[in-house]
Parts: structure tokens; sequence; C-alpha cells
């Protein structure tokens, strides 16, 4: 075998490893140019566009109201720790996930003009979750958006690490959705380019949560931190059916579409985040006009795939073999490695 041989072999492995099951493709986001369609034939979409206050008062209330519940959870005592954790499950776990919805609009500025003001909207909504996310999200968000499917730059793929690890199995996939929320924060250190991480919001961020904590703690209990952390777990993770929220979001066998909606009852409490091709298509519309977007333009959304159900789709990606971390589309991995002789 000669030089080149050896050469050529080694770009394909190159290459191999780089994709590592991910589907490759050469097209570019769909979004921004189903924008700009859906603008030139209604151009009244663009009202929608703006900020929505509404969700302010409604992050008050719904803090207010996990505030509430872990507080009587407990004045039940430690031995009820497990009223505290089916009371996460059943209440907890879609108030918390309607908060990371706030953080999201919140990160797009779609609920005050502010900057400043939209970060404390995001700061209060991350209260209940015992842990400061809102700020780390704000950081690395928007190149999910500007970078979609890139392995490199969009940390909503999964890592290889993850997809090799725990991938290949109904067992594998069942653990991954559950420690989901350790999974997200391992991506942070792959990301390429510049996507600070630490500001001074991030320190406001990690005190005002702490202190909340230490709060619930001092005032009602450990059993009421059990509630609150319990509902930020299941919110995102946990096996919930509110996990499969982000398998309906990008994961797909086609890559002719790696955006999928879910126009289930759900969003009634998850603040319309199945509408998830209208986000991305329009990202500065608040949370609550994506119905309508939807409604403007009919013939853009009509023929796009949806999925009917979380739970259903929860459990396709467990027991279904064809179903992998690596059911994603990457676009990073479209270009051939080149190497240097």
């Amino acid at each position: 075998m000669g030089p080149d041989s050896i050469d050529a072999g080694l770009g394909r492995m190159e290459r191999g490893a780089a994709n590592a099951g991910f589907i490759a493709t050469p097209t570019k986001r769909p979004h921004p140019p189903r924008r700009r369609a859906i603008l030139a034939a209604h151009p009244e979409a663009g009202d929608l566009i703006g900020h929505d206050q509404r969700t302010a008062a409604i992050t008050l209330a719904v803090v207010a109201g996990q505030t509430s519940i872990a507080a009587l959870l407990g004045y039940l005592g430690p031995a009820y720790w497990w009223v505290a954790l089916a009371a996460a499950i059943c209440i907890g776990a879609f108030a918390n996930h309607a908060m990371f919805v706030v953080i999201h609009d919140a990160t797009h500025n779609c609920i005050f003009k502010s900057n400043v003001l939209n970060k404390w909207a995001a700061i209060l909504a991350d209260l209940p979750n015992t842990c400061p996310t809102a700020m780390g999200f704000r950081c690395y968000h928007m190149k999910h958006h500007s970078h979609l499917g890139d392995y490199n730059y969009d940390a909503d793929l999964p890592s290889h690490w993850e997809a090799r690890l725990f991938g290949g199995s109904a067992f594998g996939k069942a653990a991954w959705m559950f420690l989901f929320p350790v999974f997200q924060l391992t991506r942070l250190g792959r990301l390429k380019g510049s996507v600070p991480m630490w500001s001074r919001w991030t320190f406001v961020n990690g005190g005002c949560v702490f202190l909340y904590d230490l709060a619930v703690l001092a005032c009602f209990g450990p059993n009421a931190l059990v509630y609150l952390f319990a509902s930020f777990w299941f919110s995102v993770g946990g096996l919930h059916p509110l996990g499969a929220r982000w398998l309906q979001e990008h994961f797909t066998s086609d890559p002719a579409q790696e955006t999928f909606d879910y126009y289930g009852p759900l969003n009634l409490v998850a603040l319309n985040i199945g509408y998830h091709n209208e986000h991305h298509d329009f990202p500065d519309v608040p949370w609550s006009r994506l119905p309508l977007l939807k409604q403007m333009a009919p013939e853009f959304y009509a023929g796009l795939e949806t999925h009917k159900s979380w739970s259903g789709l929860l459990l396709k990606f467990i027991f279904d073999p064809q179903f992998t971390l690596y059911t994603r589309v990457d676009r990073s991995t479209a270009a051939p490695v080149i190497r240097p002789r």
C-alpha cells in the first residue's frame, strides 16, 4: 500500500470520526429564507414582532405559586419527601418548565424593550430552579439560532461521547433522558468561537438563586427545597414527558426537515414552546403570538410534519432502535476533511 493510499485511508477515518453518525447536510438553515418568504407574502406578520410584558406578570405568579407549594410541603416535614416528589412530577415540573420558556423569551428580549429588564425577568423565572441557569442559557442560546445544527457551535446537539455511550440501547437512552440536565451543561466546553460564559450577570444570577434557596431552606425546611429541585429536574429531564420537548424540536432522520412542531394541549402550560418552526422563523415574536403567526401564514406550515404527543415521542425514542442520539442534522460535517501533506 503506497503513501497516497494510506493517506486516503486516514482521511476516510478522520471523516468517519467527524461524522460519527450524525446526518451531514450541505444545505443552509431553512428558517431565514422562510422568514423572508413569509414577510413577502404576509407583511402583517411583521406586526407580531415585539414584546409582551404580560409574561412578567405570569412569571411573578408562577414563582409565587411555586414558593407557596414549597412552603406547604416544607411544613409537612422531611418524612413526606415522597409527597414532594409526587407534587413535583404532577405540578412543579410544569410550572418550572413554563419558567424555562420565560427565560427563553427573555433571552430573545421578547418581554421588555430593555436588555436589563429582560435579564431581571429571566433571573426571577430562574429562582424556583434552585440552580442558576438563566444567564448561562442567554450566553449560548443565540448560537443555536445562528449556527443551527453545527456541532462546533450549537450546544443543542449531543456530544459525540454522549451518543456513543448512551445512544445505542433503550436503557442507555432512558438514562440519557433522565440525566438530561447534566448533559446540557457538559456541552458548553466544546463550543468554538466567542461564547462568553461568565459575566457580572452570571454572578448576579447565581447570587439571587442561591439566596432564594437559603431563604426557602431557612423558612420552610429541606422538604421545600426537595420539591423545588425535583420540579427543576423533571421539567427538563427525569423521564418526564416534558423532556420529550428536546426530542421534538430538532431530532430528525430526514435532513429535508430538521425542526418540528408540537401543537398539542400541553402548549397551554408550556407557553407555546411547541411552535418551534414558528419560533425559529421569527425568534423576535413573543411566545403568546406564535399561534397567530401560524394562522397568518398557514401555507408555510401546513405541509410540515409535526409530533402529536410528547409522551408517545418519548417512548418511541427509548424503544425504537432506529432512533438514536445521532438522529440529528450536523452541518459541520458536510465539508470533507482535507489532510495537510
